[in-house]
């Protein structure tokens, strides 16, 4: 189950992909649909099923997004997060063969094309939650269970 959470910068970025959506990309492609649809035989007309899929993935994702920001809850930063590992913080962690990681624990809805954020929901961001610098944290994996020691905490909003 996914945790309904969701960084300020993560939420404006999914209501700017809303609006360009909406508003540039859907009204083009159904200008285009419409040009094609116009020239006739549509079962061979490649442009006219090219962007009619094309359509149906907008209005795929649009209905995705809408649904998604009415039910996600913001998180913000505040000052009593300092020092400990909370949602929206950068971590790093380092285990006994000197492997260092850097992240930030954010929603469901933003690790999506970034290497460098986890959710919220994964089994190292829920060992680490509550942590703070120098703290050992046992994260759970198929391999079994690995230890992992905070280096450092940090807010992007501090």
């Amino acid at each position: 189950m996914k945790t309904r959470l969701i960084t300020r910068e993560g939420f404006n970025k999914l209501k700017a992909e809303l609006d360009t959506l909406w508003r540039e990309e859907r009204p083009e492609v159904t200008k285009k649909v419409t040009w094609a649809a116009s020239l006739g035989d549509r079962s061979e007309n490649a442009d006219y099923q090219y962007n009619k899929k094309r359509l149906r993935e907008i209005d795929r994702r649009v209905r995705y997004l809408t649904k998604s920001l009415e039910s996600l809850r913001i998180v913000d930063y505040s000052p009593q997060q300092d020092g400990k590992v909370f949602f929206g913080a950068w971590v790093e962690v380092e285990n006994d063969d000197g492997e260092i990681k850097r992240f930030r624990i954010v929603g469901y809805d933003e690790i999506f094309g970034r290497k460098d954020y986890i959710s919220i929901d994964s089994p190292m961001a829920r060992a680490l939650l509550k942590k703070e610098v120098g703290d050992a944290a046992t994260v759970e994996t198929p391999a079994g269970p690995a230890l992992w020691y905070v280096n450092e905490i940090s807010y992007p909003d501090a």
